[in-house]
C-alpha cells in the first residue's frame, strides 16, 4: 500500500473541471487526487446506457482526461468492488463525488457510502446535477409534487432562495495514479459499426464545446425562444440535454447565463421561458426520486389495464421512420441519423406511437433510451408517460397530436421534411405533409411513388384516433 493519503475523485454525470462541488472539495482538501471513472454495467442492469448515449460518454471522457492533464482513471465493474479494491491498495482517506438520482445509483450509492465510513474514509457527496433536489421542493405537508406549475413557484419562481452561483473552476494541485487502471477504449464504449458516423458530424461532446454552444444559443438563439423553440425547421433550443446529463455544463451555469443574458438584452419572456424547460427537468427528477418505479410502471394505476397492441412490423416500421405519415418520417430520421430530436416532434412521434398505432409507451422509452445521446433516465420515463397520459401532470390521453395539422402548423414550408424525407423534397408545400393527398401529376413531377419510394400510410388517422378513445373509455 502506498502510505501517502490520497484523495479519490469520483466522476459521474459531471464531466467538467468547472462548477463540480466535488471537485472543488476535492480539491480544497490539498491531498494528492486520484481521479477515477468507473464504467458500472454491472449494477446499471436494464438502465446500462444505450448505443448513442456510449459513443457520447467516450467522447466527453477524452475531453475530460485532457482537462486533467491525462489523469483521469478508468475501471470497469461494479463500483463497489472497484472503490474497495482502490482502498486496499492506496492509503484513501477522502472520496468525492457528486450525487446522482437514477435508483439503482441511490441503492449503490447508499451501500457503498457506509461501507467506506464503516473503514473509516471520510465521504464528502455534493449536489453537482441539479438546481434544488428532490427532497428540498415538496409540499407543505412533505409529500412529493405532481403537477409541475405548483413544483416550479414552489422553488425556481422564489428569488428569495434562487439557484446558488456556479463554482470556480478547480485542478488539484497534484494527482496520484491507481493500480490496474485501463486505457478509455479498453471501456469499450465505441460501436462495433459505423453508424454512429452521422452523430459524429452533428456533435462535439465536451466541456469547451458546451460553453461554445451555450454562448452561441445564449447570443443568437435565444430571441424568440419562446414561440421559435416549438419550430424543428429553426435554430431556435438550444441542443444543451446532452451536455446537461453528462454534465459538461451544470443547471447552475445554464440559469444563470440565461439571466444574464436576460438583464443584457430585455429578454425577459424568452429568458423565462428557457428557464422553465430547466425547471421541467428538474420535475422529472422529482418523480423518479419519489417514484423509482417511473421508468416501468404507470403512475395512474388505471393503465395497467389499457389494452394495447402488438404488432412487432408496426413498430419497425415506426422506428425506421417510414409510417407513410411526414412530420413523424422526419422524427424518426432525425434521430437516427443525430441521436436526437427536436422536443415538438418527440411529442408528435410519441402521440403517433402509443395513440395512433396504440402500442405500449414503453417500447417508445426503449427506442429513445438506445438512440437518444440525451438519453436520461428520469426525461425519457417521465415524458414518455406525459405522452401516453399515465404520468404525473400528464397530457390526456385524449389529447392525441394529429401529425399532419402539426406539420403544416410546426413546419410550415416543409423546411424539416425536406431535411429528413429527402424523396418527398421536391413536393409543393401544401402536400409535403399529406402527400396521399396530392393530385397524380403533382407526385410524378416530384417523383413520388407513394407505395413505392414512400409507403402509403400505416393507419387513418381518423379512424385511429376513434380506436384510441374506445381504448381509453374501456378503462372507465
Amino acid at each position: 500500500m502506498n502510505d501517502k493519503p490520497l484523495a479519490i475523485m469520483w466522476f459521474r454525470q459531471d464531466l467538467r473541471v468547472a462548477d463540480n462541488p466535488a471537485l472543488c472539495a476535492a480539491c480544497d482538501s490539498n491531498l494528492p487526487v486520484v481521479p477515477i471513472y468507473i464504467l458500472d454495467d454491472c449494477n446499471a442492469g436494464q438502465h446500462a446506457m444505450g448505443a448513442a448515449s456510449r459513443w457520447w460518454l467516450h467522447q466527453s471522457l477524452s475531453s475530460l482526461a485532457g482537462e486533467l492533464d491525462g489523469k483521469l482513471q478508468f475501471f470497469c465493474g461494479d463500483a463497489r468492488e472497484t472503490l474497495a479494491k482502490l482502498c486496499e491498495n492506496l492509503n484513501v482517506t477522502d472520496i468525492f463525488w457528486n450525487r446522482c438520482y437514477e435508483p439503482w445509483r441511490r441503492q449503490r450509492d447508499t451501500e457503498i457510502e457506509e461501507a467506506l465510513e464503516e473503514a473509516g474514509i471520510n465521504v464528502v457527496t455534493s449536489n453537482g446535477s441539479l438546481l434544488f433536489e428532490p427532497p428540498a421542493v415538496t409540499k407543505v405537508d412533505d409529500t412529493p409534487y405532481k403537477v409541475f406549475t405548483p413544483f416550479y413557484r414552489a422553488s425556481y419562481l422564489d428569488q428569495t432562495a434562487p439557484p446558488r452561483e456556479p463554482l470556480r473552476r478547480s485542478l488539484p494541485d497534484s494527482f496520484a495514479e491507481a493500480p490496474h487502471s485501463r486505457d478509455l477504449e479498453a471501456l469499450d464504449l465505441m460501436p462495433d459499426q459505423p453508424w454512429y458516423q452521422s452523430i459524429a458530424a452533428s456533435w462535439t461532446p465536451g466541456e469547451a464545446a458546451a460553453h461554445e454552444r451555450l454562448d452561441a444559443f445564449l447570443e443568437d438563439g435565444i430571441d424568440g425562444y419562446r414561440d421559435g423553440r416549438d419550430r424543428p425547421d429553426l435554430d431556435s433550443v438550444s441542443r444543451l440535454s446532452p451536455r446537461l446529463h453528462f454534465g459538461e455544463l451544470s443547471p447552475n451555469q445554464v440559469w444563470h447565463a440565461a439571466g444574464q443574458r436576460s438583464s443584457v438584452a430585455r429578454l425577459e419572456k424568452d429568458v423565462d421561458h428557457f428557464r422553465r424547460e430547466l425547471g421541467w427537468r428538474e420535475f422529472s427528477y422529482s418523480l423518479l426520486y419519489h417514484w423509482p418505479d417511473l421508468p416501468v410502471a404507470n403512475l395512474q394505476s388505471k393503465f395497467d389495464r389499457f389494452p394495447w397492441r402488438k404488432s412487432s412490423k408496426d413498430l419497425a416500421r415506426w422506428q425506421q421512420g417510414v409510417t407513410g405519415y411526414p412530420m413523424v418520417d422526419a422524427g424518426m430520421r432525425e434521430l437516427w441519423h443525430t441521436g436526437y430530436m427536436h422536443n415538438r416532434v418527440r411529442m408528435i412521434v410519441g402521440s403517433f406511437l402509443v395513440k395512433n398505432l396504440l402500442l405500449h409507451w414503453h417500447h417508445g422509452e426503449a427506442w429513445f433510451w438506445d438512440t437518444l445521446v440525451d438519453a436520461d433516465l428520469a426525461n425519457n420515463s417521465a415524458s414518455w408517460q406525459w405522452i401516453a397520459g399515465c404520468g404525473a401532470d400528464a397530457a390526456p390521453f385524449f389529447r392525441i397530436f394529429n401529425a399532419v395539422t402539426q406539420g403544416r402548423k410546426f413546419d410550415p414550408d416543409g423546411s424539416y421534411v425536406r431535411r429528413y424525407v429527402p424523396e418527398l423534397a421536391k413536393l409543393p408545400t401544401n402536400t409535403i405533409h399529406a402527400p396521399w393527398e396530392a393530385p397524380a401529376d403533382v407526385l410524378k413531377t416530384a417523383g413520388v411513388s407513394l407505395g413505392d419510394n414512400y409507403p402509403a400510410p400505416i393507419v387513418d388517422l381518423k379512424a385511429s384516433r376513434e380506436r384510441a378513445l374506445a381504448a381509453f373509455k374501456s378503462l372507465s
